[in-house]
């Protein structure tokens, strides 16, 4: 189990390597399986025989249909394995190989003479429906018979295609469903108890077996080396792989811990990026020390097979020591700092030395179980070995979790919340480091040895993803400003990049626990294979098809639009509002063109949803009336022009400036400088002000009071001038001086004149009333203010009578 861990590992590690070669079947020999038969005849046509009629593969036109020999006694044989139930997993493992090629054939010939089928349908549609009366012109029934019949030869192949699909489908589905049952009752199957004394002699016996079996294998091949003279030949070779391996190992690991160590004293914005460099040479490092000790103890030739297994593997196995090491370091870091988590000293020391423990604990369980393979155990003696090393495996795991749960310091002087997570994972720690080595006490030793290595395993790929989301979340903070604010979108990108780190990491934990490569390759096969609507399959591929298209499409509009807005339109005589209404317009039809567009070359055919569409509008129009028609405002806004952006209206009791006019709604912007969202209907529909509309012309009227006995044609010519004299008032029309009435307190008067420009209406009729009382003052005329004569008519009453 621990091989597709280090690989998972090695994946997440080095992201940037990039296969430029083809990559066969794991476990599958591309010289003698017939898999790789199958996947080069899936470029040329198969062999043909006279049995099961299936389509050409030629990517012209098929019209006929061809036998296939090979599918026939593959299907068949696959039908006998899957209803016998004896099969090794080994050979359905290799049936299903050779199954999924198959498939994958079938998928791509469901596809076949799809532009031809649409020719032919278009000439049927262009005959027309057969006339009720079922009379017609001889020559075109003749016609619709041929081209029916010719329709028929070409679906054909389709069909059968999609026979042959859902056979070899079906047969995928009974091998996995084996596979699985066979993996469940393996581990929920009860063995001997490893607590019975009876059985620690034979599991003393094989471990003394296990090490006596690779020392002769060993001296044998020590022995006939040297005699045949290779073993001086090849011990300079061997002695440099050793040596290199050794400096990997030793002196070049502490070399790189200690520069990395040197470099995080330095305080740089790009310091994340070079930690995260000698991280990965942290690892590559002694990892590379492992393989060339491998290889050089395999040059000297002198192991034989069952040894020769435990040193293949020994570089598997020291992977996991050096990651355990490495992800210790990093979760439990040394030194004053609290870390990520804000643990103290001493739960970091604990936490890296049980990390540690658990890593090499691991790593040798690995090696041992490869030694035990080469000789043969029973149940009783395989129980007995292997529960020592679960109870070990608990121990160091029940200190790691309550290492976990230790509550935080402060970190950067704030205090650290324990976190639900923590809590969880620690108290998960403590369960499973009781449960497996009891589990495998009562005789479910696969059960619990299955639980233990998967829950450690696991513990390590979700620390890893932790470690690596922080340290892109710092490599993100190199774009900030230097005020700590990111740069646009940058402040999202460490949230998408951990979405998608824990998005990869799912496959590697769903093979943690036992989920075989083949599953997740079928999880991916269906996934490509998409779903269907109608007659229509949808693939991930007809969406990226589709987002692809649409964002070309997008791009180009919002380019049209900028250029618009920027060197065509200024150029023109169109108003403010009409250029942008023609840029809101065109950006409408734009994107509405790219939603066609795109959805026409993804080939979606949504004729099939044509009724449940018809359905829906129903609901969906009760339930959005308001929004619809506030769209149809926006539109009918645009195309006539009511309010154009810059128009100073007053809609509703709100009065200001139009600032933008979107979909849905208008924004105004009030003289007191808020912003009013109007919905678009209240625009159409209800009474607008619109006091800018066509030119910037408007009236002022200032209402003037002068006292009683005033010389009335000294007050006129006064206004007048006043009026007059203003350089915002225009002479034509002239500026009207009105009196319009005798009032309570005054004799009431009004200045009437047009400005050039409205917008200014308040500034000039607040410069003309200083003018007025500057005027009024100077020719001694008076402005009167509310005067009034109080006369009691019982004044006796109030009077108060003295003491006698």
């Amino acid at each position: 189990m621990i091989r597709p861990f280090v690989i998972a590992a090695l994946l997440l590690l080095w992201p940037f390597a990039v296969l430029s070669q083809d990559t066969p079947i794991p476990g599958v020999d591309p010289a003698t399986d017939p898999t790789a038969e199958a996947t080069a005849e899936a470029d040329a046509p198969p062999e043909q025989t006279e049995e099961t009629p299936l389509p050409d593969l030629a990517p012209e036109v098929v019209v006929g249909v061809d036998p296939d020999a090979d599918w026939t006694q593959l299907a068949l044989r696959a039908e006998q394995l899957a209803l016998s139930g004896e099969a090794s997993a080994f050979t359905l493992g290799r049936i299903r190989s050779e199954l999924v090629v198959w498939r994958d054939v079938f998928l791509a010939r469901t596809g076949v003479n799809g532009g031809r089928i649409a020719t032919v349908q278009t000439q049927i549609d262009a005959l027309g429906p057969v006339p009720e009366s079922g009379e017609e012109a001889e020559a075109i029934a003749r016609r619709r018979a041929a081209l029916a019949t010719q329709m028929d030869d070409l679906t054909a192949p389709r069909v059968l295609a999609e026979e042959a699909y859902a056979r070899a489908n079906g047969l995928i589905s009974e091998i996995d469903t084996q596979l699985l049952q066979r993996q469940t009752t393996a581990l929920t199957t009860r063995g001997p108890s490893p607590l019975n004394p009876a059985h620690l002699g034979d599991a003393v016996t094989s471990v003394l077996n296990v090490f006596s079996v690779i020392g002769v294998e060993t001296a044998s091949g020590w022995g006939r080396e040297r005699a045949a003279g290779q073993l001086v030949a090849n011990l300079p070779r061997a002695l440099g792989f050793v040596v290199l391996g050794v400096f990997l190992l030793g002196i070049a690991r502490r070399a790189v811990t200690d520069l990395r160590v040197w470099v995080e004293g330095f305080e740089t914005r790009w310091m994340p990026f070079w930690l995260l460099i000698l991280s990965m040479v942290q690892i590559l490092v002694p990892v590379l020390g492992l393989f060339a000790l491998s290889a050089g103890f395999d040059t000297l030739n002198i192991f034989g097979l069952r040894s020769g297994d435990v040193l293949e593997a020994l570089p598997y196995a020291g992977f996991v020591v050096v990651f355990g090491w490495w992800l210790s370091r990093h979760l439990f870091p040394p030194g004053e700092k609290p870390g990520q988590f804000g643990y103290d000293s001493a739960t970091r020391s604990r936490g890296r030395a049980y990390g540690v423990g658990l890593a090499w604990v691991l790593a040798g369980g690995f090696l041992f179980r490869q030694a035990l393979n080469t000789v043969d155990v029973s149940d009783g003696a395989q129980a007995a070995i292997e529960w020592p090393y679960l109870v070990v495996m608990g121990i160091l795991l029940w200190r790691l979790g309550r290492a976990i749960n230790t509550a935080p310091v402060e970190l950067d002087g704030a205090p650290v919340s324990p976190g639900r997570m923590r809590r969880l994972l620690g108290r998960s720690c403590t369960i499973v480091a009781l449960a497996a080595p009891l589990i495998a006490a009562v005789g479910f030793g696969s059960g619990g040895l299955s639980l233990m290595t998967s829950w450690v395993m696991s513990l390590g790929l979700l620390g890893f993803v932790l470690v690596a989301q922080r340290t892109l979340q710092d490599l993100s903070n190199v774009s900030m400003t230097e005020d700590g604010e990111a740069k646009g979108t940058v402040a999202l990108l460490p949230v998408v990049i951990g979405l998608g780190l824990y998005l990869l990491s799912l496959p590697l934990f769903a093979l943690i626990w036992g989920a075989r490569v083949d599953d997740l390759v079928e999880v991916w096969a269906r996934f490509r294979e998409g779903f269907a609507i109608g007659e229509t399959r949808i693939s991930p591929t007809d969406f990226l098809t589709f987002a692809l298209v649409f964002a070309v499409g997008y791009l180009l509009t919002r380019f049209i639009q900028a250029t618009l807005r920027k060197s065509v339109l200024p150029r023109t005589r169109l108003d403010l509002g009409g250029q942008n209404a023609i840029v809101a317009g065109f950006g409408y039809v734009g994107i509405m063109l790219a939603a066609i567009i795109a959805i026409t070359s993804a080939g979606i055919d949504l004729s099939n949803l044509a009724i449940v569409a018809g359905a829906l509008s129903v609901g969906i129009g009760f339930g959005l009336q308001n929004i619809v028609s506030n769209f149809v405002s926006g539109i009918i806004l645009l195309i006539e022009r009511p309010v154009s952006e810059g128009d100073w209206i007053e809609v509703g009791g709100q009065m200001g400036y139009v600032r933008a006019i979107s979909v849905r709604s208008t924004r105004i912007e009030t003289f007191d400088r808020t912003d009013v969202i109007v919905p678009n209907a209240d625009l159409v529909s209800g009474q607008v002000t619109n006091w800018t509309r066509g030119n910037l012309v408007g009236r002022v009227i200032v209402p003037v009071g002068v006292a009683y006995g005033s010389d009335l044609d000294k007050v006129n010519a006064i206004l007048k001038e006043v009026a007059e004299s203003h350089p915002l008032v225009i002479m034509t029309p002239p500026p009207a001086i009105l009196f319009n009435g005798f009032g309570a307190d005054s004799l009431d008067f009004e200045i009437r004149a047009i400005l050039r420009d409205v917008n200014y209406v308040m500034v000039a009729k607040s410069e003309m009333n200083h003018q007025i009382a500057q005027k009024f003052a100077e020719a001694g005329i008076e402005i009167p203010f509310a005067q009034r004569d109080i006369w009691l008519r019982n004044p006796e009453v109030l009077r108060k009578e003295g003491p006698a």
